[in-house]
């Protein structure tokens, strides 16, 4: 099919990044007097787990030197639910990704299941707690704010999530989405976050706010008692500086990569405009998206495909990398299973491409709209087809890179990667 040819934009934003990360780290928490609330040579556990979050192994280490200068005996812990195929040493290798080891991080990384109840809610969930981090003097979390891609409201993930579902690790997060499915996520992510504080263990948190390109922007060290409210303002402010798709709709968004490394439902759904119930265009205030073709899934997602049943089309390479296993695990820990639906797929993207624009309601093929993304997270560079030109001129926060480029094909079939193209030339 004769498409329309594609146009590579540089989407601008403002680039917030902090200059010194580790400087900031021991400012934040020196500020927050967290070491006053500790005897000297308590052990302090620290809580981490989020995905995909930049500078995350050197911020963790910042956290763990101003620990140590306190005179305190830090470990980490990985604060995740059903992550690593919910398995102790799964966890443990995901911490191993983001390049936390106890070699790097110098000190202990205790991986465990173990849980201890902290009784029940009002509504009777029942609130459990890290082992390791229940024995322990104090714990404090290190997590990112941002936008949850399953639902909407003033707290969404974040450090009560991580306090919540985190600290439950497989046994509360199956308990607790079970719940969310029926009293929504966000109140049960405050309700057992906060009889999680009455456990008198948790110190508070860091919290990481990142702009537009993924940069590190904003660092803030929350004491447990202004956690929920602080964290509602920071959630609004990471929400006021995320990317976005910046036309108004697309036929057709072409997505190189999918993975729980960039998301936690592997696509962004609030980048997509899909629930991962596969509800279509459901945030009114995003661009309306009417086919989502995948091409392959992330190397860090390591065969884990949650999100997929997001997609209209994917490629059989992507479907052949799938690990059952871990995205089965992940589905039925969520209570999601729509979400691992097997979508069409065909050998070739030329041939996904094709019968996807088959579906729009548009009989000439050059009159199909295209957007081409990286992946959810990678918003600064992508591809736009050349009959949106006029949308693209008229936002000042758009450059055309260089003239059209037509939809090239390699002898398999496959696309010729214009993005990748795009980015080794600006890293020469």
């Amino acid at each position: 099919m004769p498409f329309s040819r594609m146009l590579l934009v540089r989407q601008r934003f403002p680039d917030r990044r902090v200059a010194d990360i580790p400087g900031e780290v021991h400012r934040q928490l020196s500020a927050a007097a967290f070491a006053a609330r500790l005897k000297p040579k308590s052990r302090v556990a620290i809580g981490v787990g989020s995905r995909g979050i930049s500078n995350i192994a050197t911020i963790v280490r910042a956290v763990v030197d101003f620990w140590k200068e306190q005179g305190m005996r830090p470990t980490i812990f990985p604060a995740m639910g059903s992550h690593g195929a919910a398995t102790a040493e799964g966890q443990a290798r995901v911490l191993a990704n983001y390049g936390i080891t106890e070699e790097t991080m110098g000190c202990p990384i205790v991986s465990s299941l173990d849980v201890v109840s902290l009784g029940s809610t009002a509504e009777g969930i029942e609130v459990f707690m890290d082992r390791h981090a229940y024995e322990s003097d104090g714990v404090m979390l290190v997590s990112r704010v941002k936008w949850h891609t399953d639902f909407a409201g003033k707290l969404e993930s974040g450090l009560f999530k991580m306090m919540a579902i985190g600290l439950g690790k497989f046994a509360g997060a199956q308990r607790y989405h079970a719940f969310g499915y029926r009293l929504g996520m966000e109140h049960v992510v405050r309700t057992v976050g906060k009889q999680v504080l009455t456990s008198g263990k948790i110190l508070g948190g860091l919290a990481i706010v990142e702009d537009a390109y993924h940069n590190t922007a904003k660092l803030e060290a929350l004491p447990a008692e202004i956690m929920e409210s602080r964290e509602e303002e920071l959630l609004e402010l990471a929400k006021s500086w995320a990317g976005r798709i910046p036309v108004e709709s697309l036929d057709i968004l072409i997505v190189d990569e999918m993975g729980k490394d960039i998301s936690g439902t592997g696509m962004d759904t609030k980048v997509i405009n899909r629930s991962i119930h596969a509800e279509y265009n459901v945030w009114p205030h995003l661009p309306r998206i009417a086919r989502v073709f995948v091409r392959d899934l992330s190397d860090l997602t390591y065969g884990n495909a949650v999100g997929i049943g997001m997609a209209d089309m994917a490629t059989d390479r992507l479907v052949d990398r799938i690990d059952w296993t871990a995205t089965l695990v992940n589905a039925m820990t969520s209570g999601k299973p729509e979400g691992v639906r097997t979508p069409l797929h065909s050998r070739t993207d030329r041939e996904c491409l094709e019968r996807l624009a088959l579906t729009v309601g548009k009989f000439n093929p050059k009159e199909v709209t295209l957007g081409w993304i990286r992946n959810t997270m990678e918003l600064s560079l992508l591809g736009l087809s050349e009959n949106l030109e006029e949308e693209i001129r008229r936002n000042p926060n758009l450059e055309i890179i260089g003239a059209p480029r037509p939809l090239e094909f390699d002898e398999e079939g496959n696309l010729v990667n214009l993005l990748a193209a795009a980015r080794e030339m600006a890293a020469q």
